[in-house]
């Protein structure tokens, strides 16, 4: 059998990378594709045969639970445990222990709550289970590792060192990276040190590795992308509108727009590259949007073009302002003629006057 019927969600970060989209929303919530992001995620779980998900809360911890219920709605049933104080991936994932129901030998899943991923989920299980190991791991190759903690292996898969972010070219010995989902033994689970902070990363796996624990790495090199900034959030989401990144939660068909049904697009707009225009927006006559997300409730004016850019909930965009791989917060207010660009940030609620900004001459 290769399912594993339990899973451990990992969402309580504060994804303070991500500000200002989590300034009202925890990182797993903001919408991505039309639905928040962690629902892709539940319904991959899903697909792949879990029934049973802990997700591990912490910040904003108050707003999954009446969003998704006791996942009935997604064929799931969903239990919620919420950290007072942040425990690290390792001790989170030992706080929600007491909820598993595995037996000590079973397979438990771990995924963390910012990696867009169509990993192959039942062959790491199965993987898990014809190695005999105690810990298997998600592995993907990057082009630049050094951002990363590295994972070699030996030639049947077996982890042979973890390595933090390399500094040097002496120590980049692979690219090979932790892709930041696992199955756990249940029985290692509970040998992670309780109520304290542990990192499963810089404490538990290389504990396991010392003491002779058996870690499996599955090398799966599909679609993969860690959600941590807001560029790779808008490019994630595109990525699911465009079917490039799986998901059966897309509501819609996959294609060069996703517009939710209440939203209001002019006849003449033009959207592109898996552009999401959310419930209750509004994009107005002449403009050109691609690549880019509009929350709920956005409003971009006419002859505006929003390029690789997020325009928050309620937020609105003046009358030919130009947005190229910007964020705008929920319900600012970005006057007329303005041009933003290069990574720009702008807060919720602020407001920016007609033609105050700008990267090129107003001619």
């Amino acid at each position: 059998m290769t399912q594993a019927q339990e899973a451990i969600l990992l969402v309580g970060g504060k994804g303070t990378r991500l500000r200002p989209l989590t300034v009202n929303t925890p990182k797993p919530m903001v919408p991505a594709a039309g639905v928040p992001f962690l629902t892709h995620q539940l319904a991959r779980a899903r697909a792949a045969g879990v029934e049973h998900v802990v997700l591990a809360t912490s910040y904003l911890a108050e707003v999954f639970e009446p969003y998704f219920g006791d996942g009935s709605s997604l064929g799931l049933h969903l239990e919620y445990v919420t950290e007072v104080e942040p425990l690290g991936t390792g001790g989170a994932i030992r706080n929600v222990a007491s909820r598993l129901r595995s037996g000590p030998d079973d397979p438990v899943l771990i995924f963390n709550g910012d990696i867009l991923t169509g990993l192959d989920i039942p062959a790491l299980v199965g993987t898990h289970r014809s190695s005999g190991a105690d810990v298997s791991l998600h592995l993907t190759r990057v082009e630049d590792p050094r951002a990363f903690g590295l994972v070699p292996t030996d030639a049947t898969g077996r982890v042979t060192a973890f390595l933090e972010k390399p500094q040097t070219p002496e120590e980049i010995v692979t690219d090979q990276i932790n892709a930041g989902a696992y199955v756990f033994r249940r029985s290692v689970i509970d040998r992670i040190p309780a109520g304290r902070p542990v990192s499963v990363e810089r404490e538990t796996f290389p504990e396991l590795l010392s003491s002779g624990a058996h870690l499996q790495g599955m090398v799966d090199s599909t679609y993969w992308l860690d959600l941590g900034t807001p560029q790779a959030f808008v490019r994630g989401s595109a990525d699911l509108v465009l079917g490039r990144a799986p998901s059966p939660a897309v509501p819609g068909r996959c294609g060069d727009r996703l517009v939710l049904p209440t939203a209001t697009v002019a006849a003449d707009a033009k959207l592109t590259g898996g552009t999401v225009v959310g419930e209750g927006a509004v994009v107005g006559e002449g403009a050109r949007i691609s690549g880019s997300t509009l929350l709920d409730g956005a409003v971009v004016e006419a002859g505006a073009v929003v390029t690789d850019s997020l325009v928050g909930a309620g937020a609105r965009v003046g009358a030919r302002t130009v947005l190229t791989d910007a964020v705008v917060g929920d319900g600012a207010v970005i006057g007329a003629d303005n041009e933003l660009r290069d990574g720009v940030r702008v807060w919720c609620d602020a407001t920016l006057p007609a033609g105050a900004i700008r990267f090129s001459s107003d001619q």
